[in-house]
């Protein structure tokens, strides 16, 4: 059992749900990821998404676009990713922590020097953007057989029979993008997730998070009246954008917005 699974027991046990916040990793720069994420853990985060910096983020607006960019002229790597997770640990051992990216770093780097790679540095779970799992056998084999939960996307086209089959390689939780778009988008309809949700939970146990479109406290708190997770990028990563000269105000502020939504979440529940 890894901590995912840990933390998700321990969050039923106490009626919680999860606040999972996303940063990419080296923006601004690379030594400001490491503060950042103990920032975010502090401010109540269960679980952290960090994102591998990528040209082509397909899936992420124009916010999120822009750190990897400012990432990417850092010098960040997948490898650098790993060293920062290395560093985190060296002093939190018991935050989740997940890895969301896309699939041509991980390729380019060989599927089994990477999971040896995400196991030795401590990561929890992996989220491969642009991998379906359909294609993803062989990926997810050697990441359960390390203990790693291959993470999945649903989106709000996605039929019950694609839910089983995705459910079928997830481990840990699985990511339910609440609008048709990129992260970022507009204002979510939280009757259509509701419904959204009840429909994936007969075809599965896996604990769901809802992330793309949650921006402030008052959002994150109706999410978390009907999802087990809330996943926040966007928001947060637009703050670190206007601070990124100001490294410990960027993290104040920014750990600021993530600790008013816990507090939103917790007076929801």
């Amino acid at each position: 059992m890894n901590r995912i699974t840990r933390c998700f027991q321990e969050l039923r046990r106490t009626g919680r749900k999860a606040l999972i916040p996303y940063i990419t990793a080296g923006d601004p720069r690379p030594d400001q990821t490491v503060p950042m994420l103990h920032a975010l853990v502090a401010a109540g985060a269960d679980i952290v998404e960090l994102g591998v910096p990528f040209s082509d983020p397909m899936a992420d607006g124009p916010v999120i676009q822009k750190a990897c960019e400012r990432a990417l002229m850092q010098g960040m790597t997948l490898r650098g990713v790993l060293d920062l997770v290395r560093e985190f640990r060296q002093t939190d051992t018991e935050t989740p922590l997940v890895l969301m990216g896309y699939l041509n770093p991980i390729e380019s780097l060989g599927y089994e020097v990477f999971v040896a790679g995400t196991r030795e540095a401590g990561v929890d779970g992996v989220l491969t953007v642009d991998l379906p799992p359909e294609e993803a056998a062989e990926l997810a084999k050697l990441l359960i057989a390390a203990d790693i939960d291959p993470i999945f996307l649903l989106a709000p086209t996605s039929t019950a029979e694609r839910v089983r089959g995705t459910a079928e390689w997830a481990r840990g939780y699985l990511y339910y993008v609440s609008l048709k778009g990129v992260t970022g988008s507009a204002a979510i309809n939280v009757t259509e997730v509701a419904e959204k949700l009840a429909m994936i939970r007969t075809c599965t146990d896996l604990p769901l998070g809802v992330g793309f479109g949650i921006k402030d406290p008052p959002t994150a708190a109706t999410i978390a009246q009907v999802a087990d997770a809330v996943v926040v990028g966007s928001a947060l990563v637009s703050k670190m954008a206007e601070l990124t000269e100001e490294p410990e105000r960027m993290r104040q502020e920014v750990a600021g917005l993530l600790a008013a939504m816990r507090r939103a979440m917790a007076s929801s529940q």
